[in-house]
């Protein structure tokens, strides 16, 4: 189950934020600054986010991945999962 949404201030509307709400889940989204009221988030939440974004340009580092040449969505899970341990485990 789904408690937290985290994202940045691109993904800050309100229709998306009530929707969250509604389903149950707590966004942890910035306002931009073109808002007239500022919005609370948990910045500590917030910062950890970075941890997703270094792994995702970790995988990148991989020619394979960025590009995806694989026709497979399988075969390409597959490159995903090998790249994921050698970036990882090295």
């Amino acid at each position: 189950r789904l408690r937290r949404l985290i994202a940045d201030k691109g993904y800050d509307a309100d229709w998306l934020r009530a929707d969250l709400r509604e389903k149950g889940i707590t966004p942890v989204i910035p306002g931009t600054r073109a808002r007239k009221r500022t919005l609370r988030h948990d910045k500590r939440r917030y910062q950890e986010r970075w941890r997703i974004e270094a792994a995702f340009c970790r995988l990148k580092d991989f020619r394979r991945i960025a590009t995806c040449y694989d026709k497979l969505a399988r075969n390409y899970a597959s490159a995903l999962a090998l790249a994921a341990v050698i970036a990882f485990w090295c």
